[in-house]
């Protein structure tokens, strides 16, 4: 996805409890409540391994305890959001609270990450959450929110503390002295733990190269069934199912909303309704991204054409776009700064729309930053952005630490340039208007230079069309 300024700030919210309506429960008899407790089997009280990333959010917990040195940290993972009625959002946990604790997908809503100063130095570091209702309780049974008779096992202090390295402890030992906690550290929490995301350690790398690996899969599932795509009324709607089904299947979910624009929808940038047609003739562009267990999530975005071939017209946009694309990655060198990939990208824009007549002024006049800016019109997003535990990462670092900072080894982000005709834009030649055309690419920078995760998905327009022949239904 092409913009920045989702938050991600660390605020403690209000309990939202599931709304579980009781007028319409029928009533239990009293052998139900004499004997419900009783024949269960006795669980095994086995403790599983530390898992592979609690060495890492170790890592990162120590990092907080030494910026705060004497401060009370609270970092929440966040509650259930209801829906409607007594349904709710399918819960996901704060990033920064998973980043600190290594809990991803399996993590419990309402759960708090609390750093208690010790006298001496360092920080006591307690995971707080409630625990699952022993089978004695009411709760197990009546309780729809966090009964395990109604949503399945739920963890235990123990194995959580044996799985993610950490100390446990109820979530009422903490509501206890909520009260106590340090009021203003908010901002200055939320900046730090944004900017400890922008190198990304070993294990998030992997993490990031396993949802990239999802998402190809995910593109390849869309190829394959173009042809269901334009058989239905509401095609984007396939287009999305059929990615959204791979991101379960292999992984916890998407990362985001999907966009799957054709036609003129393209130039919407954030089209996330996809219930338009997916016509002949037409691109298709897809911005999808599947979110791991971990919860890190790739970003990735193709066009494609939907009879198989590009037209002229839309080879010659699609090509501008990829030549941005190899341009922002060729500029994507150790120790230049983060806006020097967006710059290198504008200047091929800027080149080719002045090129075909679009601007009112030159390439080299557009280009300049005060009184320039004309190209902006076909593509008003940003190149890049960083990438990991959340699709916009980081999105709290200072400026100077993000779009002024330097390109690092361990550093993820997208180049994704994108040219936009509106269907109703007269300042371009018709044969233009309704195209639109974005790559997006998933980028590791190492020691060596910059890596493109997502180049095994194709991005020429030949390798595109080759790609579509290859994985269509014989005799399309």
């Amino acid at each position: 996805m092409s913009t920045t300024g989702d938050s991600d700030t660390i605020a403690q919210q209000p309990a939202q409890t599931t709304s579980t309506s009781t007028n319409r429960r029928q009533p239990y008899g009293q052998g139900f409540l004499d004997t419900i407790s009783t024949g269960w089997a006795e669980r095994p009280d086995s403790l599983p391994p530390e898992r592979p990333q609690a060495e890492y959010a170790r890592a990162r917990r120590e990092a907080v305890s030494a910026a705060f040195p004497g401060r009370r940290l609270v970092v929440p993972a966040g509650e259930l959001k209801q829906r409607s009625n007594d349904t709710d959002y399918p819960f996901r946990a704060h990033s920064a609270f998973s980043h600190l604790t290594g809990w991803g997908a399996d993590s419990e809503p309402g759960a708090v990450l609390v750093f208690e100063p010790r006298e001496t130095s360092g920080h006591d570091v307690t995971l707080h959450f409630r625990e699952r209702a022993d089978r004695t309780t009411a709760e197990f049974y009546s309780d729809a929110s966090i009964g395990e008779f109604w949503i399945g096992p739920r963890p235990a202090l123990a194995g959580v503390a044996a799985d993610l390295g950490l100390a446990t402890a109820h979530v009422d030992a903490f509501e206890e002295h909520a009260d106590d906690a340090v009021v203003g550290t908010d901002a200055d929490l939320t900046r730090f733990v944004s900017e400890l995301r922008l190198v990304k350690d070993e294990y998030e790398i992997e993490q990031m190269r396993l949802a990239v690996d999802v998402t190809a899969a995910g593109f390849d599932d869309i190829v394959a069934h173009l042809d269901a795509a334009v058989a239905h009324p509401r095609g984007e709607r396939i287009v999305e199912g059929v990615f959204h089904r791979r991101a379960r299947s292999d992984g916890n979910a998407v990362g985001y909303d999907t966009i799957a624009a054709s036609g003129p929808h393209a130039c919407y940038l954030h089209w996330t309704r996809n219930d338009g047609a997916v016509v002949p003739g037409d691109l298709i562009l897809v911005d999808a991204g599947a979110e791991v267990d971990s919860l890190y999530t790739a970003d990735i975005t193709r066009t494609l054409p939907v009879s198989g071939r590009f037209t002229d017209i839309q080879r010659r946009v699609y090509e501008a776009v990829r030549e941005a694309a190899d341009a922002a990655f060729a500029a994507a060198v150790l120790g230049v700064t983060f806006r020097s990939v967006h710059e290198a990208a504008m200047q091929v824009i800027a080149a080719r729309v002045a090129e075909w007549g679009l601007l009112p002024v030159t390439a080299e006049e557009a280009l300049v930053a005060d009184s320039g800016g004309q190209h902006r019109r076909y593509m008003v997003h940003g190149t890049s952005h960083h990438l990991g535990i959340d699709v916009h990462d980081c999105a709290q670092a200072r400026r100077e630490m993000y779009y002024d900072g330097l390109l690092e080894p361990g550093m993820v982000f997208t180049i994704e340039p994108g040219l936009y005709f509106q269907i109703d834009d007269v300042t371009v030649p018709e044969e233009y208007r309704g195209i639109g055309v974005r790559i997006e690419d998933d980028i590791l920078m190492t020691e060596d230079g910059p890596v493109n995760l997502s180049a095994g998905i194709p991005r020429t327009a030949d390798e595109v069309e080759a790609w579509i022949a290859r994985l269509s239904p014989p005799g399309r």
